[in-house]
């Protein structure tokens, strides 16, 4: 699964957001890979994070407490 979302302030910027299986070899947990392309290339973000799944609900917690 993977969705892109036009980046606010940028003409063709883009965040990325990606669930990898095994993103560090065999055994290794799964991450929800979090990109940020200014140039709008969603396959090539010149920023990423990748959050392991056990954490994706404090995170998200984290980030709606922004709001």
């Amino acid at each position: 699964m993977s969705t892109t979302i036009a980046l606010s302030g940028t003409k063709k910027g883009v965040i990325s957001v990606t669930k990898i299986d095994e993103p560090y070899g065999a055994g290794s947990a799964t991450v929800a890979s979090i990109g940020i392309s200014l140039a709008g290339n969603a396959n090539e973000p010149e920023w990423k994070v990748h959050i392991p799944l056990d954490n994706l609900e404090e995170v998200i917690k984290a980030l709606q407490a922004l709001k």
